[in-house]
Parts: structure tokens; sequence; C-alpha cells
């Protein structure tokens, strides 16, 4: 079993049969789908054998009482048991009864076949563990890989980042201590889409409850150089680059009680310093916010499906879209009802009648038994299978753009200096902005999108008064000030009437309405009735998974600075970025503890075949993605905040812990490719759960 259970088993073509909910028909299938291949391979037995006469049907309800590694080892006997081993109906019967797997889920669209699934999920899903990293001194928070593999990188609370080497055994590559900058400790890291720079979010020294952040962009080629730093408040908004030279980053401004803006900000990664006049960033986006909430955790979709909209159709549906500042009834009729025509959503993927319903289902808490049966889960047992409408099967692995990669012009030899001289900015593939916010709380429970269109960037600024002319205007108004203070409220009238003009007014900022005009849009708002904690993309960025801790049902809020009580349990939340809808959930499924008070994250990673996310109940958690059954949980010990997938390798899976660790697992198969003695092994959920009689 060490090599897998598919290592002693000699490749061959494979037959399919039929496929049928009706278990007799399945059974004449396989006897159908054999017979005349077999006919004239009896000449290896005796001829008064009694194995000549027992009829196919009969081999597989025998073969199905058997282990799928006994029945290879069985196939290896003669020509006949070798093609019946290998008949799709027995493969299909043991993938159901050993993964759990529905019988209305048809065989993932592009597999071989049944047992060809089976040898994945058993040999090429990350299950030992073959490296074990301690160099960070502190809680490990946050690990990112580079687009092309070579390379992760890892944010701890003992103040640094490192970049190591993928390759077995990983070995590091580069480090900062960023407490060299004030820094408190590092929290979030991303590479750029060409792999030369690396964006690194953190946290500033100060007082407990300070917000301050800053994010780091460094050389990951000839040397791990500081190109610029951003500052970034607050530090959850984490940042993300929005183009391979531009960044994004936040900063948040309390205009009256409970009521803030938060400004997001495109900067350049490589910032120029030889001329004065030269931008460097620029204001991208200005958010409302109400009841304490701000804008976090932000990122960006390249969404290149947004290109086959009608032209017209974002001025006509702006207008349709909530804003992140409307009210909360106003929001919560806006999220539910069916007249919002959003962009993105073509009408060949909206689901008229389904919408309604969904919305519904989705309400946390609710026990609502239609697309998504909520199963109630064991005490030791948290692998809750991901639900799916039947909307995500048909279009899996059938979208119309293979990868968001597409819309990025990548030039591997382009040296890295000459890279801050071209404007990446140019023909752009269309984006959403998507980032957790919230109306009801400051906790965030909202997930937002912003469709990004028009970005220019300034070339030069405007050189304005010179340095004396400045000086002199500010020492005017410092005296003007002090004038001012002495002065009544009737003077200050009187002032103005005399020199015509109109008293200022301070706007109302908790009336939205009034200062509506000063503020972006959002074009869409789902709410999700719990507290977001985590967000990944699949790799062509079509679908968003969302990591939340539900609220009670029906609980009411009635103080903005008290967030509800939190599920121990994390749902999982599928997004399907083209129509902008809910098309999968888990409930009740890996395990967190942290009060509903505190700032923390659980992060998730998709990539092409699986989803993985931490866990405070020192596991990571893995799920195959087009099956939704939980296949392992990866063992530490302490709490799991991060996982990350080599996006060259679905094999390969490094998992990051408060316990100072990070532990990398490959699959049975590449650990015998590559000749890696295992270190330990993650649980296999298939071998926990009883089995069905298939008898």
């Amino acid at each position: 079993m060490e090599g897998g259970l598919f290592s002693s088993a000699k490749d061959a073509n494979l037959h399919s049969a039929r496929e049928s909910s009706n278990e007799t028909a399945e059974t004449r299938s396989f006897s159908g789908s054999t017979s005349s291949a077999f006919e004239e391979e009896d000449d290896g037995y005796c001829e008064n054998s009694p194995w000549v006469f027992i009829p196919d049907p009969v081999f597989a309800k025998i073969f199905l009482l058997l282990e799928p590694i006994d029945v290879l080892k069985a196939g290896q006997t003669c020509k006949r048991w070798n093609k019946l081993s290998r008949d799709d109906y027995i493969w299909r019967m043991y993938f159901q009864r050993d993964f759990n797997v529905e019988k209305s889920i048809l065989k993932k669209p592009g597999a071989e076949s049944w047992r060809s699934e089976y040898k994945r999920l058993t040999d090429n899903v990350p299950m030992v563990m073959t490296d074990v990293l301690t160099n960070h001194s502190h809680q490990v928070l946050h690990v990112s890989f580079s687009h092309n593999g070579k390379m992760f990188a890892t944010c701890s609370k003992d103040g640094f980042v490192i970049v190591w080497n993928s390759a077995y055994p990983s070995t590091i590559r580069d480090s900062y201590d960023m407490r060299k900058l004030s820094w408190k400790y590092t929290q979030f890291s991303q590479f750029n889409q060409s792999d030369t720079l690396l964006l690194v979010s953190g946290v500033h020294f100060g007082s407990p409850h300070s917000t301050s952040g800053e994010i780091a962009v460094f050389t990951v080629q000839n040397g791990f150089r500081l190109k610029c730093r951003v500052t970034n408040r607050p530090y959850d908004i984490f940042g993300t680059w929005f183009s391979d030279q531009h960044l994004l980053s936040g900063d948040l401004n309390w205009l009256a009680h409970l009521v803030s803006t938060s400004i997001l900000w495109l900067n350049k990664a490589s910032q120029e310093v030889d001329s004065e006049h030269t931008p460097i960033r620029n204001q991208m986006y200005k958010f409302y916010n109400r009841n304490a909430s701000s804008i976090r955790a932000i990122t960006v979709a390249n969404c290149p499906w947004l290109n086959d909209e009608a032209s017209g159709t974002n001025d006509e549906n702006s207008g349709e879209g909530t804003s992140s500042a409307a009210s909360a009834d106003e929001r919560s009729n806006i999220d539910d009802g069916e007249d919002d025509r959003r962009i993105g959503n073509p009408l060949s993927h909206y689901q008229w009648n389904q919408d309604q319903v969904m919305d519904e289902v989705f309400q946390a808490g609710r026990d609502v038994d239609l697309d998504f049966p909520y199963v109630p889960l064991e005490n030791h047992d948290y692998a809750s299978p991901i639900h799916y409408l039947d909307e995500f099967r048909r279009e899996y692995e059938d979208s119309f753009y293979e990868s968001s990669d597409d819309c990025l012009d990548d030039d591997d030899d382009q040296e890295d200096d000459d890279m801050s001289e071209t404007d990446d900015l140019d023909n752009l593939c269309p984006k959403y902005l998507i980032f957790s916010t919230g109306s009801k709380t400051y906790t965030p429970h909202q997930i937002g999108f912003k469709r990004i269109e028009n970005i220019n960037f300034p070339r030069r600024l405007d050189p304005g008064p010179t340095l004396k002319e400045r000086i002199a205007l500010r020492e005017r108004q410092r005296e003007m000030e002090v004038i001012r203070l002495e002065m009544s409220q009737e003077e200050m009238r009187l002032q103005y009437i005399l020199q015509n003009e109109t008293p200022p007014v301070e706007p109302n900022w908790a009336n939205y309405d009034s200062v509506a005009d000063r503020f972006d849009r959002v074009d869409k708002l789902i709410d999700l009735h719990g507290h977001i904690i985590g967000m990944g993309l699949s790799p062509d960025h079509r679908y968003l998974y969302v990591n939340s801790r539900p609220w009670p049902k029906n609980y009411v809020i009635r103080n903005p600075l008290e967030p509800p009580p939190i599920a121990q349990e994390i749902d999982i939340h599928v997004i399907d970025l083209m129509t902008l809808k809910k098309v999968g959930t888990m409930l009740r499924a890996h395990k967190a503890y942290t009060p509903n008070t505190e700032c923390f994250f659980i992060f998730l990673d998709v990539c092409d075949n699986y989803v993985a996310s931490g866990a405070e109940d020192m596991h990571a958690y893995l799920w195959d993605r087009y099956y939704g059954v939980c296949l392992a949980k990866y063992q530490h010990g302490d709490v799991v905040n991060s996982v990350a997938f080599n996006p060259r390798d679905n094999e390969m899976l490094v998992t990051t812990s408060d316990d100072y660790e990070i532990k990398i697992w490959r699959s049975l198969s590449q650990a015998k490719k590559l000749g890696i003695q295992p270190v330990g092994k993650a649980v296999e959920f298939r071998k926990t759960k009883p089995k069905a009689n298939y008898q």
C-alpha cells in the first residue's frame, strides 16, 4: 500500500459500462459489456472447470464482496479475470461505496473511467507528510505559492517573511525580518503574475487595538530587495495585486459615530524617486461604511466572460446594483429579490425560478431540505460534503475560458528592472473587485462585488504652487483658524454674510441618501449571515469559495458593536462569479473556536481538483472539488491557519499552524516517484466510514 493501491496493477485500456440508476440494469450492462469480449478468452481454463460456467454478473457480485486491492490482485490471475476486474460497473460501485458519493452524481467530466477516478482519489491526493519545516519561531499565519509552483512564502508572528524552494526537500530561498521596519508581524503574502515580486502585508507596532498596517513589495529575482512600502489601514485589508506591476491598498477614515469611508488606492510596485512630479498611487474607489464596518480582505478576479456583454450593460445596471451604504432593509430587498440584473450575469446562466429558493436556502441556520440537505454531524466526524447545484457540475471544466491567466500577457524573459518602465494597465482583462464587509455589525458578514473598468493612472502630477507659496498659504490658514476659535457662531455667520459666502454645513454622514454622490456604489452584496473568515478563488477565477461561521437562526442585532454569537463549525459557500449566485454550500463542517469579537482568519485554497481549508481543531481538511466529498484531514499541534496547493502540482499541499510548524504533504504517487520516505500520514475519511451493502 505504501506505493499506492494501483502500483501493482498493469496499465490497460478500460471500457465503460452504461450508467443507470437501476442496479439490475447495471448488472445486465456489466454482463453485456464483457461477454462478447470474453467469448474467445476462456482457453486458459480447464474444460471442466466450474469457473468456465460462472456468469459475468455472478463475478460482479463476488468482486463487490472483496476489497479493491484484492480485485486488482485477482485481475492478474488470467485474461478473463483481468478484464472482469477492470469493468467500470464494478469500480463505480467501489467508488460510491468507499468515498460515500451519491449515486445521482455522474462521473467527473473528462475522467477516463470510474477506475481512474478511484485511483486519483487514492494515489493522487496529498496524503503523506514529507517535510516538517520549523524555521519560524512563532505562529505561522499564512502561506502562498508562486504561479510557477517553484516557491512558496510564509508569514508569521515572529515578524519574518520566508520564501522557500518548493522542491524536495524544501529549503529557504530568502527571508526578511520585518521588525526592522517597525512591523509587529507579517500576516499575508502574494506573488505577482510573473513571479518577480512578492507582496507582504503586516501589522505595525502600536496600541493593542491599533488597526495600522503596511504593505511591502520585494523582488524575488536577482536578490530579495525591498521595492516599496505602502500604508494599509486596517491591516486586514491585506492588499492584493491588481496587475503585474500595480497593487491595491486601503485606508479608513472616520466620518461620524459608526460611519466611516474605505478608500482603495492603486499603487505602483516600482515607485520612482527621480521626480517629485511622477505619481506613485491613485485613488481607485471610495466606499461608505455604516455600523463600524469596513472593507476587508480584498481580492481581484480576472473575468474574461464580462467581455461578452453587450455594450451599455454596465450603464443600465449600475444604478440597480446595491450600494455599500444602503440601509439594511434596502440591502435585504436587493439581495433577495429577482429584479437585480447584475453586471456579468448572462441570462443563459441565470436560473429565474431557482434564485428565490436559493436565497432562502442559504439563510444561515435554516433547516430547509431543498437542494442542499443539512446533515447533522456526529461529534467525532467532521467529514461533511460540499453540496452543489446541478448547474455547477454541468459546467465544471466546461467554462468559456480555460484560465484567468488568458487575459494576462506574461513574459518570463523580461528583466525585472525593465518591467517598471512598462504600463500594464492598458487593455486589461475585465475584473471584479471582491471583498468582505458588513452593514448590520462591524464583523464582516457580506461579500461585495465591484466591476472594475476604466482604470487610468495619471502620468504626471500637477506641480501646484511653489514651496514658498504653500508655506505662505499654510500660515494664513493657521491665522484664520485662530480667529475663528475666538469668534462666536453668530459672529462667524455675519462674517460669511459680509463676504457674500454661504456658511459651510457639515454633511449628515449618518444619512446615506444625502451623501451618496460622494461615494462609489457596490454592484452586488451577498449576505452570508455569519462571520466571514476566509476566501479563495478557483484557478480559473470562475468560483469563489468562502469560509464563514454562521449566526444563530433569526438573531436580531440591536447593537452593531456587539456582533451575534457565532457557531463553532465553519461553513463553506461557493459563489459563481459568472452569475454572482451561490451554487454550493457545506454546512457545519470543520471547527473554529475564536470568539466573535476577535479578528481571526482561517484561509482556504482551491486547485483544479481539490478544496482545502484550515481549522481550529488542530487539523486541515481536504475535499474533492467535483464530487464534494471530504477525503482527508491533516493533523497539527494547534490551530491550522492557512493551506495552499502547488498550482503546478495538485498533489502537493502546504499547511501552516500556530504550533510554529509548516508541513508539506504529497501524494502516495509523488512520494514514490521522488523516493521520499514519509514522516507521517493524513487521516483518510474513506477508511473511517461504514460501507454500504452492495450485494
